[in-house]
């Protein structure tokens, strides 16, 4: 497991300002990345704060900031379903981000959730190696926290967390109403140049406090095996959130 270091907690106003930040740092790390090496490969995750902040980027305040064609859009996790299912993490992002932009289709890489469950996984370990030319190494991954500790799609306790060599893999999750997910892995996340975590809602502040101020138990709160090698992820998280937090209140 990587080393540990200090995360960079950002706490803001509401879920609005939390979007609005990682809309920013999107256009931030999208033109650095294009300036730098003429491509920028983004990890995108589902939930309510992510899709307004994909509705910001494709906003005038954003989308003309930012050269579209030359983002690659990626997922960290995706539930067993068809594309156009209404719990489809692409399809969310298609909604709110993809088609606004007019996302070209060699750009949008999705997982496909309608395969069988490890053979969607295979292909999409193939389908970034085929990318990347090896293991790969995204310019920026969203993610967001669950109730129990999960962040992509790695629960606790699951076996997808001692993957040490394929970037995706499928989870079974029995308690879940859709129990097949594909995930990226620890690997693959904590090879990232940059990770940002999406938290807001006092449903979440057991959680986060946990997360960030408890013991270090990364099998029982997945959230805490995110380690980048490049530094450590930043919490761009609400006032709700935080409200249990004591070194970053």
């Amino acid at each position: 497991m990587p080393s540990v270091a200090q995360p960079h907690v950002v706490v803001l106003d509401g879920p609005d300002e939390v979007a609005a930040r990682a809309a920013h740092e999107f256009e931030v790390r999208a033109r650095a990345a294009i300036a730098q090496r003429n491509c920028f490969a983004v990890a995108l995750s589902g939930g309510k704060t992510p899709t307004r902040s994909f509705e910001l980027l494709a906003s005038p305040r954003f989308a003309g900031k930012i050269e579209w064609p030359r983002v690659h859009f990626f997922w960290g996790d995706e539930r067993c379903v068809p594309p156009d299912d209404p719990a489809s993490n692409y399809g969310q992002a298609r909604t709110s981000l993809l088609a606004p932009i007019h996302a070209q289709d060699k750009s949008v890489h999705r997982m496909r959730g309608e395969l069988e469950p490890h053979e969607g996984a295979r292909d999409y370990t193939g389908l970034l190696s085929r990318f990347f030319g090896g293991g790969p190494i995204f310019d920026l991954v969203y993610l967001g926290l669950g109730p129990d500790g999960h962040t992509a799609s790695l629960f606790p306790h699951s076996q997808s967390l001692e993957e040490a060599v394929s970037a995706c893999v499928a989870t079974h999750v029995p308690a879940n109403a859709i129990p097949w997910r594909l995930t990226l892995t620890y690997p693959a996340l904590n090879a990232a140049r940059a990770v940002l975590f999406l938290v807001t809602g006092a449903d979440k502040s057991d959680v986060l406090h946990r997360v960030l101020e408890g013991p270090r138990d990364p099998a029982s709160l997945p959230a805490q095996g995110i380690a980048p090698a490049e530094g450590p992820p930043t919490w761009l998280v609400d006032r709700a959130a935080a409200a249990r937090l004591q070194a970053h209140a």
